[in-house]
């Protein structure tokens, strides 16, 4: 048979496309040719397939071979198509017969030996394969793990190109020696957070209103205030607030993991939301993504349906800080390149953290701060207003007074019942809109639909009437109000809550409406 097709994936983002693999034996001097918009590291291919087929004890032709990736216009970047190549040559050379690999995907890169190495992003292939109705695929072992994440679709995990011809050829499989998993160098902005508990922090009733209101409603978050009084910590202990992820959240998250290069071998879906933490000298390519040919995932991808948390926000660079501005309004970022336009989802909750000022102790009660007004006013401007804007709580963490050490304080478990029922509310109200937090309902449905109190309501068009908040501002606080009632179970946001929701939003202490007096357990 001298034409003979296998299947693979390639991935634009994190979108699969089928890639038919055609390979061709005609007459002629002996000569390979690959075409359909190759990267250089996938045009060495020719070079790897005709080393691991002959050291598999396989014949090469010696004719003329020419290898096709369809669709021709789709830029392939990778060397994930090594195995599917291989296969597709052997078919076409009568080795394997052409029924064997009907309903089959294909990704692995080989070794010159024949070996099967892993491959980035295995989870999404095998996603976009699964919902292609592909009945198997193949992949390297080291990706067997996370590939069988994938629920309809069977997965055989191979060492080599003996074994993929064995099985498909319907015999024993040779026993091969199991391949060594390559070291990882994994993101420095993948941080693992440790097992911590609320009742660790001392004090910090507004702070921890703070957290709680924006693990319920997905709501983005600033905390201000000297060193060491607490705002790493709390930070910190955000994400065992939040409930654990989906099904569907669960496999997109790991899929974007997958093609970051997170995922180990024994590979379980990500069923917790990801806390990432960038270093504040991160670069924009790390935080974004990029890369060369076909970009690759950032920061704020990995941060996918979990937390973006940036320590001392202010030393980061201005400008790379900005680009958070688009992702935080759309839930996804779009990296553009020559070759492709990569698409990567980025729904996060952004948390950040910074000192007053360089010397960390302006508007600190009894501290005497060395800085000038020009720098202070210089420091407190390198986060910008448009990001600012897209911040919905913003609290000042003052360091605790000595007297709160013998308080006893609410566990992580005991908050996030408190939680877990605030977003089940959410999710009953927006059943049927497509919507499951306070932060993701668009302003206008929210005005129309859910009215807040007609007080509280006249409250906000008064405060923006008075320059006090802008018009995204205006959505922000009806959201945060909104999240505040189903914390405390109530049908509407009263007109004391979106008093409170203004507050959290800009800064202000917590007061009771009537008077203005500080809540109980808050600072003035």
């Amino acid at each position: 048979m001298p034409l003979a097709q296998t299947w693979s994936v390639a991935l634009v983002g994190l979108e699969g496309h089928l890639v038919e693999v055609e390979a061709d034996i005609a007459q002629g001097l002996p000569k390979t040719t690959l075409i359909g918009l190759p990267d250089a590291s996938l045009s060495e291919a020719r070079d790897r397939v005709r080393a691991a087929v002959v050291n598999s004890g396989e014949r090469f032709p010696d004719r003329k071979v020419t290898i096709g990736l369809s669709p021709a216009t789709l830029p392939k970047t990778g060397s994930h198509y090594d195995v599917a190549i291989a296969c597709a040559l052997l078919t076409a050379a009568g080795v394997l017969e052409a029924g064997s690999l009907r309903q089959t995907a294909i990704i692995g890169e080989l070794g010159l030996d024949g070996r099967i190495r892993e491959v980035r992003g295995a989870l999404a292939m095998t996603l976009a394969a699964a919902r292609s109705s592909f009945e198997r695929i193949i992949v390297p072992e080291l990706n067997a793990g996370e590939a069988r994440l994938v629920p309809g679709i069977e997965v055989y995990g191979m060492r080599s190109l003996r074994q993929v011809v064995a099985m498909l050829r319907g015999a024993e499989i040779p026993d091969e020696a199991p391949p060594r998993a390559e070291p990882r160098l994994l993101s420095e902005s993948l941080t693992r957070v440790p097992e911590v508990d609320l009742d660790d922090v001392i004090g910090q009733q507004e702070g921890r209103r703070a957290i709680e209101a924006a693990a319920a409603g997905g709501h983005h978050l600033f905390l201000h205030g000297p060193p060491g009084s607490g705002k790493t910590m709390l930070a910190e202990r955000l994400a065992g607030l939040m409930p654990d992820l989906s099904t569907d959240d669960s496999l997109e998250v790991s899929a974007v993991h997958s093609l970051a290069g997170l995922l180990t071998g024994d590979a379980e879906l990500v069923v917790r939301p990801p806390f990432i933490a960038p270093h504040h000298t991160a670069s924009l390519s790390s935080l974004v993504g990029g890369g060369s040919g076909m970009p690759r995932p950032g920061a704020i991808s990995c941060a996918h349906r979990g937390i973006l948390f940036i320590d001392e926000a202010p030393e980061m660079h201005p400008l790379t800080l900005d680009t958070l501005r688009q992702p935080l309004e759309s839930g996804f970022i779009e990296v553009h390149r020559s070759a492709a336009v990569a698409k990567f989802p980025a729904r996060f909750m952004l948390v950040l953290a910074a000192n007053p000022c360089p010397c960390g102790l302006a508007g600190t009660a009894g501290a005497i701060c060395s800085c000038t007004p020009q720098v202070l006013a210089r420091y407190q401007q390198r986060i910008s207003g448009p990001i600012k804007d897209r911040i919905d709580i913003q609290r000042q963490i003052l360091p605790a007074a000595r007297g709160a050490t013998g308080e006893v304080s609410e566990s992580t478990a005991t908050v996030a019942q408190r939680v877990g029922a605030a977003r089940d509310r959410q999710a009953f109200r927006y059943r049927h809109l497509g919507w499951g937090l306070n932060s993701e309902v668009p302003g206008p449905v929210l005005r129309r639909d859910f009215p807040l109190d007609p007080a509280g309501h006249t409250m906000l068009e008064d405060l923006y009437a008075a320059g006090r908040i802008t018009a995204r501002g205006f959505d922000r606080v009806v959201r945060l109000a909104w999240t505040l009632a189903d914390l405390q179970g109530l049908d509407r946001p009263t007109a004391e809550l979106t008093h409170q929701a203004f507050q959290l939003r800009t800064g202000e202490p917590l007061t009771d409406l009537s008077d203005h007096r500080p809540l109980k357990g808050t600072a003035a």
